[in-house]
């Protein structure tokens, strides 16, 4: 098998075929090319779905290339809710040949396969329903050319993608009105010509699966109501909307997959809605020539009093290190976004991981220790760039976001954010007034015993204001020192302004609805593969908690949850059990025992199949085939769990 079919998901051993049909339970790969512009039509299929009221999301798993290499996109419909990765389509669209006969060898028996008539499927397997699409045929028909049209058969090949999703919406029952809406949506304005050649593409796909395929298929869909006041958003557009109502003033960053879009959405919002109709720009963006650029400028605002902010993945923060334990030590504000990606070195950079957590909380040379706060979903994005802001200034230290590219760059539902009412939190900044009236200031004391200080910002007009910023040893007035004492005296209080931090982050959120001897923590994107996991452990006789972690340092109340546990799985998408290790140096000894480690680390998102059966086993626990997908969690994790 070549290396490029090896970024598919591998087919579960074990399996049984699956109900002969569903409503609002669906599952479809496509397979195609990327740079084919198969992106569009995948994004009609899916808000289509939602335009139809059901619950979905999508995921695009893509190479790190510009164009050519193998790319698949799974939408996930259910009516339970469940919008987290599945691994078993019901339905394959193959229109790329690279890697066809691979998907259709992973299909579950009983699935269906739709793919382009001249690619020979269909004796690959006996157990899976083909349907063979002369799509080529099709789109010429849909759309012919036009006398001089020199970029005809380049613009055919995007629009043969259309004519798949007619295939699909007749064979699942997706409402055409949806689909027209959909392609209207994705080619609005100036594009309404190229709406229509579309419309038309998915209307000759649909009119020929009418007229050819089978009626009544298994896997359908039917209009619900359960999509109102909800939007689909990818995470790193909602956290450029939370960095914009935070007050982010200063932007600076350096490309790098899969955290530029956040960049680039805040850039484009900022210059929309923070431009004076005078034309002048009450914020600044810089694109820098590196990441250790990017950070030092962001410190510098920081510094200056903006509210500094910079989005980056695991190579930036890499590089980023020296400059965050200087932030640090100097005690200046700065929140840095790090979209997490596959590691170690380049990795797989459109691959998602939490692999980067616990090097964002310990990150620098020497005794640092930060604030890392952990979204699980695009409201919380949302939210957490605000409340990031507010914290970076409010305790005068680097401030980390750890989403992840799953999170960050695939389309999620959530409720409308809400707008924020909080006022802007500045934290300890003294005015001119301010230390005209206390006679006096020194940088570093810490006056009110909670380990922050007070601060100026330059251009406060006092002779007071001033201070020498330092990241080399100092003492209570910023004067320079190496007196052991004075060293040690900053670091207590660094580690008692983290102290005090801790009680002022996200608390964790938790579900125990009856005591059980069985908990699962996870943190992030984690978090949908957990609830259907629970669900799935459920209807197998095996009761759960949950504790979902949205911040570090670890708030107290994570630690009661495992003492109130004979046993906690900590389910992560990293090799290392990153924070099942953080868990174990806090926690009392005596509970170290607990935590038992589940990781997922493929770089594909993680699914329900990743999780309960792990669980089972490790429960001691027989699986059934019964209720909750028992076909699907005949499946036994394809990774080593860790204790």
């Amino acid at each position: 098998m070549s290396t490029m079919l090896e970024t598919a998901e591998r087919p579960a051993p074990n399996l049984i075929r699956q109900p002969s049909g569903t409503i609002n339970d669906l599952a479809i790969r496509v397979g195609t090319v990327n740079g084919s512009g198969s992106q569009s039509a995948n994004l009609v299929l899916l808000r289509s779905l939602h335009r139809m009221g059901i619950p979905c999301s999508g995921k695009n798993v893509f190479p790190s290339n510009i164009e050519g290499l193998p790319t698949w996109f799974h939408i996930r419909a259910s009516a339970k809710g469940y919008v987290g990765h599945r691994l078993d389509p019901q339905i394959l669209v193959c229109m790329n040949a690279q890697t066809a006969d691979d998907d259709v060898r992973q299909l579950k028996p009983g699935s269906i396969c739709i793919y382009r008539d001249e690619l020979h499927l269909a004796e690959l397997r006996d157990d899976v329903t083909f349907f063979s699409a002369p799509f080529s045929k099709l789109v010429e028909e849909a759309y012919p050319a036009e006398a001089g049209d020199k970029g005809y058969r380049d613009k055919l090949r995007k629009v043969i993608n259309m004519v798949y999703v007619g295939v699909v919406a007749y064979v699942v029952g997706i409402e055409f009105d949806a689909i027209d809406w959909s392609i209207r949506r994705e080619f609005p304005g100036r594009k309404a010509k190229a709406a229509e050649i579309n419309i038309a593409a998915a209307r000759r796909g649909h009119a020929w699966a009418e007229a050819n395929l089978p009626r009544n298929l298994p896997y359908r869909v039917e209009r619900m109501d359960a999509t109102n006041g909800q939007v689909l958003i990818e995470g790193n557009r909602a956290a450029a909307i939370g960095a914009m109502f935070g007050g982010a003033s200063v932007l600076t960053w350096y490309p790098i997959t899969p955290s530029s879009s956040l960049a680039e959405y805040l850039e484009e919002m900022l210059k929309k809605y923070r431009t004076r109709p005078d034309g002048k720009r009450t914020f600044t963006v810089v694109q820098a020539e590196d990441e250790l650029a990017a950070i030092g400028m962001a410190v510098g605002a920081g510094w200056a009093g903006a509210r500094a902010i910079t989005a980056t993945a695991g190579p930036g923060i890499s590089l980023m290190a020296e400059f965050v334990g200087l932030a640090y030590f100097a005690e200046i504000p700065v929140v840095i976004v790090d979209v997490q990606r596959m590691g170690p070195s380049t990795g797989l950079p459109t691959r998602t991981s939490q692999g980067d957590i616990l090097k964002l909380h310990y990150l620098g040379h020497g005794d640092c220790k930060h604030i890392v706060l952990i979204p699980g979903s695009v409201g919380e994005c949302y939210s957490m760039a605000i409340e990031a802001l507010d914290l970076a200034q409010r305790f005068q230290t680097p401030v980390f976001v750890a989403t992840d590219l799953d999170l960050g760059m695939n389309l999620w539902l959530t409720s409308s954010f809400e707008y924020p009412t909080k006022p802007i939190d500045h934290g300890k900044l003294l005015s001119a007034e301010d230390l005209e009236r206390l006679g006096g200031f020194e940088r570093y004391r810490d006056l009110d015993a909670d380990g922050v200080c007070y601060r100026t910002v330059p251009g406060t007009e006092h002779p007071f204001a001033a201070y020498f910023t330092r990241g080399t040893g100092h003492n209570e007035k910023s004067g320079y020192s190496e007196r052991p004492e004075d060293w040690k005296r900053n670091l207590d209080r660094l580690a008692r302004k983290l102290e005090t931090a801790r009680c002022s982050l996200p608390e964790p959120v938790f579900d125990e609805p009856r005591r059980t001897s069985v908990g699962i923590l996870a943190y992030g994107g984690t978090h949908y593969a957990i609830v259907e996991s629970r669900d799935a452990l459920r209807e197998r006789g095996l009761d759960t908690s949950y504790c979902r972690m949205r911040a570090l340092p670890v708030h107290d109340t994570v630690i009661d949850f495992i003492d109130r546990h004979d046993r906690v799985y900590v389910v992560e998408q990293n090799r290392d059990a990153q924070v099942a290790t953080i868990l174990k140096a806090v926690v009392p000894p005596r509970l170290v025992d607990r935590i038992r480690s589940i990781t997922h680390y493929s770089g594909t998102p993680i699914a329900v199949e990743n999780v309960a059966p792990a669980i089972l086993a490790r429960e001691g626990l027989t699986e059934s085939t019964n209720g909750h997908g028992g076909e699907r969690l005949a499946r036994t994790s394809d990774e080593p769990t860790t204790e």
